[in-house]
């Protein structure tokens, strides 16, 4: 049959042929002139219908076929792309020079990590880019180099260091890159939100901060009354070898009148921590606290880690709205570590060996601690002072960053007189911003007999003292035990704010 005739044929029919609905073959054809010309054309029409209906079908199947093999074509397509979006470049070892790894390594960025992966695979190093040559990256690692080689391969993660915070810390203990060494109970099980949050951030916005405009009770009586700290404060506590600093944070760490308390212990020896967690600590001090600790042992890059890691953890509580105070021990570990890192990628040393990044670093870090919009963090750093010298790079640095420093004398520490505070060499520079005018006065009361005293404490111990020349300093001597015994305070025996108050008030007032 002619194509023209097929057109034609369909255009005089009542009804179309549809390929919605396809002509049944069950149903019978009316022929009303068997044999004729009609009959013929009705048996064509039903096979060309057969025929267009066969092929809708098989176009249909092949069209199903096509799609499900493109979805699949396109699931794979789409995880080689995923898998090439994660593909960095890759280098190796150059050089291992002290400390310091040199690898040839493009495409990397200061601060972030590497992971160095040795030729038998049986582990793997991360080390962070401290500094750049061209194509040459220097890694501070985070861990031991024994192994290196120069067939190690080097792998950029792409990823600065970030830690996992949330309330299932609380009471557990931290290495130094903030990976759990002792769990606390609810560790595992505790189902409150965890979030990563990297080690490095940006302090509070100055305009931002909220005033210090009240106090937090330490809980040691000389403390409160004579240096009193507020709320956001960040205070210096400088100690020589022998000194007490251990038996003071002890006594803060117990009777503070916080809600979380973040410890950093920094190149300490291995035998101290479990001393202080035990002895200083207690499980209850525990309980409510973070420990992030980097012994001695450990290499420089994880020791300065765990001063960013335990202000990291301070910064995600104190975002929760909690009181928060933050202890590191010490300062000056943490400076010595960034200059063994900086020394050995080939900074100059400037001010008695240490390189400029050091005295650029300490500031970046203590900035992060203090009041924000939300609550506070309120910090104690202590600072190891080389026989007493006060003008020592780190601690000179240090006291003129912070908002107040509390000296220890070891000359009261030998004497048994706890805590070992000089109160006259000691100052907060915030107190008078928030205690009454009555506290002030007494505090300035009990510092000018305790100066009196002093000045002719020589001759007091020789006999050779005269009174009635100043009455100032005749009251200084007559109550000079008075006021060490004022002074003095049992490490179990803590005393609030508002007692060790009403005691200044009521004895020097």
């Amino acid at each position: 049959m002619s194509t023209e005739s097929f057109i034609e044929m369909e255009t005089n029919r009542q009804e179309p042929v549809s390929l919605q609905e396809p002509v049944s073959l069950q149903e019978p054809v009316s022929l009303q002139e068997p044999g004729s010309l009609q009959e013929t054309s009705s048996l064509q029409e039903k096979e060309v219908c057969t025929e267009m209906v066969s092929a809708r079908e098989n176009l249909t199947s092949a069209l199903t076929t096509a799609s499900a093999q493109w979805s699949r074509e396109s699931t794979k397509i789409q995880q080689a792309i995923a898998e090439c979006r994660h593909l960095r470049m890759r280098g190796w070892v150059n050089k291992v020079e002290g400390t310091i790894i040199r690898a040839q390594v493009p495409d990397v960025k200061i601060g972030e990590l590497c992971k160095l992966i040795s030729p038998d695979e049986k582990g793997e190093l991360l080390a962070e880019v401290v500094g750049l040559d061209r194509d040459i990256a220097l890694l501070s690692p985070l861990g031991s180099t024994s192994g290196i080689s120069s067939k190690t391969e080097v792998i950029p993660t792409g990823k600065s260091h970030e830690i996992e915070v949330g309330e299932h810390l609380l009471g557990s203990v931290l290495d130094g890159l903030g990976n759990p060494i002792k769990k606390a109970p609810r560790f595992d099980s505790d189902t409150s939100p965890r979030v990563k949050v990297p080690v490095m951030a940006d302090a509070p916005d100055s305009m931002e901060r909220k005033l210090i405009d009240k106090p937090v009770s330490m809980g040691v009586k000389a403390i409160d009354s004579i240096l009193t700290c507020g709320e956001g404060q960040r205070m210096g506590i400088f100690a020589a070898a022998g000194g007490g600093k251990s038996t003071l944070l002890s006594m803060i760490i117990r009777n503070a009148d916080v809600d979380v308390v973040v410890i950093a212990l920094i190149g300490e020896r291995g035998r101290e921590v479990r001393e202080f967690i035990d002895h200083d600590l207690g499980e209850e001090g525990l309980a409510r606290a973070v420990l992030v600790v980097s012994t001695s042992d450990r290499p420089a890059m994880e020791r300065a880690k765990a001063a960013l890691v335990s202000t990291a953890i301070a910064e995600y509580y104190r975002d929760k709205g909690k009181k928060v105070l933050l202890l590191m021990d010490s300062v000056t570990r943490y400076a010595r570590s960034l200059r063994e890192i900086g020394l050995a990628a080939g900074e100059p040393p400037t001010r008695r060996g240490y390189p400029p990044s050091v005295f650029a670093a300490l500031p970046q870090l203590m900035e992060r601690a203090g009041n924000s919009g939300t609550s506070s963090i309120t910090a104690c750093y202590t600072v190891l002072v080389e026989g007493d010298d006060m003008t020592e790079p780190v601690a000179d640095e240090t006291r003129s960053i912070l908002d107040g420093h509390i000296i220890l004398s070891r000359k009261l520490s030998s004497a048994a007189h706890y805590p070992a505070i000089d109160v006259l060499a000691s100052a907060s520079r915030v107190m008078n911003n928030f205690v009454s005018t009555e506290h002030k006065q007494a505090a300035m009361k009990l510092r000018n007999l305790l100066a009196k005293y002093q000045e002719v404490e020589l001759l007091v111990r020789i006999g050779e003292y005269q009174r009635g020349h100043d009455k100032d300093t005749d009251e200084a001597v007559n109550r000079i035990a008075e006021i060490n015994a004022f002074l003095q305070q049992g490490t179990h025996d803590p005393v609030h704010f508002d007692e060790s108050v009403n005691k200044l008030l009521t004895q020097f007032s």
